[in-house]
Parts: C-alpha cells; sequence; structure tokens
C-alpha cells in the first residue's frame, strides 16, 4: 500500500490559513510520485516540492493531515464553482 503524505503550498499570495493549494507525495515500491490540486480541478504532476527541497524557495510547504488536505481542495474547489 503506497504512503500518501500531504503537503499545503503557500506562495506570496496565500498564507498558511489559507493556502494557494495542496500537494500530495505518493511512495509506492516505484519511487516517489509528487502531484497537485490544481484550479481545473485535478490532480497533476508537479515538481514543486521537489524544487523546494532542492533550495527554490518560491513556494513553502507545510504538512498537513489527509483531513486538512480535503479541506483545502474543498475549499478550491468551492471557490472554482462556486458551490458551497
Amino acid at each position: 500500500m503506497p504512503k500518501i503524505t500531504y503537503y499545503a503550498m503557500v506562495d506570496d499570495l496565500s498564507s498558511q490559513k489559507e493556502p494557494a493549494t495542496v500537494l500530495r507525495r505518493v511512495e509506492d515500491a516505484e519511487g516517489e510520485n509528487d502531484e497537485v490540486f490544481t484550479r481545473g480541478l485535478t490532480w497533476e504532476r508537479s515538481s514543486s516540492l521537489y524544487s523546494a527541497e532542492r533550495g527554490n524557495l518560491d513556494n513553502k510547504f507545510y504538512e498537513v493531515t489527509e483531513e486538512e488536505a480535503a479541506r483545502i481542495v474543498a475549499r478550491i474547489r468551492a471557490s472554482v464553482t462556486g458551490e458551497d
């Protein structure tokens, strides 16, 4: 079973209280795969966390629980669709 770790992503236009988006790192027998939740309401591959780990400090990442990640996804979904 893969290990999934979630991260809130904060950029210059967001805050830790209201992050820009959420990223998940999936680790399995084949390695690591990072995906970010997009405003297109899909999970897409991302190199953002990998870049941050190597010194690119454009975004900050904070580990969050699966429940917090789900709240961030729900907030983004509501802001895109206009639904609560």
